[in-house]
């Protein structure tokens, strides 16, 4: 068999097999936003302030940056940028990324994280 014919072939199997798991690292926006629920305890997602800090707007924002909050000293020397990454180490493990941060509730699931973070991606 000629290896033009192949080609198209192996560039679809390789297409259908990776597809499945670059859509899954993405992120569900709409489940996130549900799993949110159990963040907006403490945090809002348009400025109000809570007993934590907005999450408007939190992607690309320097940790403890942001007005009308409180945060510990221990996140305010910390100078993290919240990107996709830390937010999603920060929600894995607060205390592990900060030691002394104020925050408790972790987001243990991998894929909740995932969905939370495309969700918080949509706050501005």
């Amino acid at each position: 068999m000629s290896m033009n014919i192949l080609r198209p072939s192996i560039v679809l199997l390789f297409t259908l097999v990776l597809r499945p798991a670059v859509a899954q690292a993405e992120g569900d926006v709409a489940r996130g936003e549900k799993l949110f629920a159990r963040c907006s305890a403490c945090h809002s997602t348009d400025g109000t302030r809570k007993i934590g800090p907005t999450l408007a707007g939190v992607v690309g924002r320097t940790a403890a940056t942001i007005g009308n909050a409180r945060f510990s000293k221990a996140l305010i020397e910390s100078e993290i940028i919240w990107t996709e990454e830390t937010l999603e180490e920060y929600l894995s493990e607060p205390k592990k990324l900060v030691p002394g941060t104020t925050m408790v509730t972790r987001i243990p699931d991998l894929q909740d994280r995932k969905d939370v973070i495309s969700y918080l991606k949509t706050l501005y």
